[in-house]
């Protein structure tokens, strides 16, 4: 078995998602001065890789405490959505492009845009954003986790009109949302994914995010 990492890594003053905590990484303690090494970590539980729960966006939502380890490792289909434009609203005929989706749809839905290759640059915040008719489609036919290799399936802008695919996934269907996935180029469309977040309990929490070969 091959495992394929689909994490970006957490580095100090990388990319955060407008208006979130800025990411410090310094030594605390040094080998040489304290006979130890130990890293002081400052950064927001939605920093690079990272995992929504319900109650990012959904008021009484449950947290990360209340996901069960089970149900972050699971059979996914990668979507391949290429071609798209800055800011572009993507819909269920783009995600039929490829080839017609089935009408049972594993747990774990991959979409996979290029954008990640932006990650870190200026443009990542014009990234392609979901239709919320089609995250409901996805919903209805199984898909129980979105993840994307965009800062968010919904537009990343002033002008966004909210968080329609967080409210479908996270709201209507009690789902969960990852955001910022990497490394998709070498996955088949059927593969098998688990993302593996940080014990914080909360509204998300940073994944190592890994494909199964």
């Amino acid at each position: 078995m091959m495992l394929v990492d689909l994490s970006h890594p957490i580095t100090d003053g990388m990319a955060v998602y407008p208006g979130d905590p800025i990411v410090h990484i310094h030594p605390a303690l040094e080998l040489d001065r304290d006979g130890v090494a130990v890293t002081n970590l400052r950064f927001g539980s939605h920093t690079g890789t990272h995992i929504d729960a319900p109650s990012h966006t959904v008021a009484g939502g449950r947290t990360m405490t209340d996901v069960a380890l089970d149900e972050l490792l699971d059979d996914a289909l990668v979507i391949r959505v290429p071609g798209l434009s800055e800011n572009e609203i993507y819909g269920w005929d783009a995600l039929n492009a490829d080839a017609p989706l089935p009408s049972r749809l594993p747990p774990i839905i991959v979409i996979d845009t290029g954008w990640a290759q932006w990650f870190g640059d200026a443009r990542a915040t014009k990234h392609p954003a979901m239709d919320a008719a089609a995250a409901r489609e996805l919903v209805a036919r199984g898909m129980r986790i979105l993840a994307v290799d965009t800062l968010s399936p919904d537009p990343t802008n002033e002008s966004s009109g909210g968080f329609p695919v967080h409210e479908v996934v996270l709201g209507a269907s009690d789902g969960l949302i990852v955001e910022n996935i990497c490394g998709l180029d070498s996955l088949p469309p059927a593969v098998r994914i688990g993302f593996f977040p940080l014990r914080l309990g909360g509204d998300g929490a940073p994944v190592r995010a890994v494909a199964f070969l």
